[in-house]
């Protein structure tokens, strides 16, 4: 357990920064998503900073249908997560490891066999990113004609969510003892078959391999829908959430802590972590000469393309630049994501160029930026309101984003106390001071 309250900082990698148009900054790596020595440096730097967890979102299909605008960004070439996860665990020692997985194009044998694998090589350091897929376009790559609906979604999801725990909770933590001299491998009285029979998945188990390290690998979300918060709260232990201003951020931070401990749970085992999107500079001035010279890379079509995506594979191509944002359908795509770009949007009387240009730098999410002080200023301040438990920093360019923050605003978070100075624990679980969790299943008479 961390022996004190600490902001925990998680880095969101995109591989070169969350701006659409990063991978053309100056002394970006262009094809960063697809460089493993890029990925190597980047979690070595977050680990001497002595960040929690090194953070790979992940999509099953490129971003939008468009291939001239996408061909525009970098975003359509990057690794499977848990691919350049394991290769990471292999140069890191301590710093979490988590990744994106969706529950509504996977099987859940397989994906917790891949899980539970990366915390035996990691040695304790995994985290799942439990999504439920909002972009449609990844239908078409799973053998289907459409996305299934959003409460569909998120029903298989919490079945997903079941199995998955189910099948780590297959094997005692000492049922393996591999102990040659007596011929024993591991112990059947501490092995149960899961026999799960569900309304989407029928699972026999066990898995072919022990339980991991942590027991479970640190279960991450990052729904903002009534259905993601529900089901964040009974079952997350991190979550990952947009939030731009601090009113909303503590409303939902408020919401979401009464919900976890409706299910039985203590608030402190879920830490609510919105992203920021940061930009580090000598001044406040030179970080707006860097978000202004990040616009002026970013073709109108690539921007309104990502923005179209964002906010529900809704197509804003037919619309003015100069006018404000037309009215919109529901989406089954990412509801709680459109819910809170369309209220900023009206709120305050945005463009669509200049939503596009808002989005594509942030995504949704908080903006923070100035010099290392007024950057740590502004990301204490949230956390001594009470709005979050730490953050997701997300570099708007990298490396040198990430660098500047590492380099300016960590040592002043540490200087005033706010984040770890070193790794209290060996496992990420145990670093977020969540505890072990038991098994869950009582275990067959021999």
């Amino acid at each position: 357990m961390t022996p004190y309250r600490r902001l925990k900082l998680g880095l969101s990698f995109y591989p070169s920064g969350y701006h659409v148009a990063g991978w053309r900054f100056p002394g970006a790596i262009p094809d960063g998503g697809i460089n493993l020595q890029h990925h190597v440096d980047v979690a070595r730097a977050a680990e001497a900073a002595c960040f929690d967890f090194f953070f790979l979102a992940d999509t099953n299909a490129i971003w939008d249908p468009d291939l001239e605008a996408v061909s525009q960004t970098s975003w359509g070439a990057k690794f499977e997560p848990l691919t350049i996860l394991s290769a990471l665990a292999m140069v890191t020692n301590r710093i979490g490891l988590v990744g994106t997985a969706s529950t509504t194009y996977n099987d859940p044998f397989s994906l917790a066999r891949r899980f539970a694998s990366l915390d035996h090589i990691s040695a304790g350091r995994a985290g799942w990113n439990l999504v439920t897929s909002a972009s449609a376009a990844e239908a078409g790559n799973f053998s289907l004609d459409q996305h299934p609906r959003h409460g569909d979604r998120y029903v298989r999801a919490r079945e997903f969510v079941e199995v998955v725990t189910g099948l780590w909770d297959g094997y005692e933590d000492d049922a393996y003892r591999f102990d040659p001299e007596s011929g024993i491998a591991f112990d059947p009285a501490k092995v149960r078959a899961l026999d799960h029979r569900g309304p989407n998945f029928q699972v026999k188990g066990p898995l072919n391999l022990p339980r991991p390290v942590q027991g479970h690998p640190v279960m991450v979300q990052a729904g903002l829908s009534e259905a993601g918060r529900e089901l964040a709260a009974e079952t997350g232990e991190v979550l990952f959430t947009a939030q731009s201003e601090l009113a909303p951020a503590k409303a939902f931070y408020d919401d979401v802590k009464a919900r976890v401990m409706r299910f039985g749970r203590s608030a402190d085992h879920l830490s609510i972590m919105p992203g920021a999107v940061t930009v580090v500079a000598g001044s406040r001035s030179e970080a707006e000469d860097q978000i202004a010279a990040l616009d002026k890379l970013l073709p109108p079509s690539a921007g309104l393309a990502f923005l179209s995506g964002l906010i529900g594979d809704t197509d804003l191509s037919g619309f003015s630049l100069d006018d404000p944002l037309p009215p919109l359908p529901p989406t089954e795509g990412p509801k709680g994501r459109q819910q809170v770009v369309l209220e900023k949007a009206r709120r305050e009387g945005k463009t669509l160029r200049d939503l596009y240009r808002s989005i594509a730098l942030t995504s949704g999410h908080r903006l923070v930026y100035g010099a290392p002080s007024e950057v740590a200023d502004q990301l204490e301040d949230w956390y001594q309101a009470g709005a979050c438990d730490g953050y997701n920093i997300a570099p708007a360019h990298l490396p040198g984003g990430f660098e500047a923050f590492a380099n300016g605003v960590v040592p002043e978070l540490q200087r005033r106390g706010l984040v770890q100075r070193g790794y209290a624990a060996t496992t990420l679980r145990a670093n977020l001071g969540l505890p072990h969790p038991p098994i869950r299943y009582a275990r067959p008479a021999r």
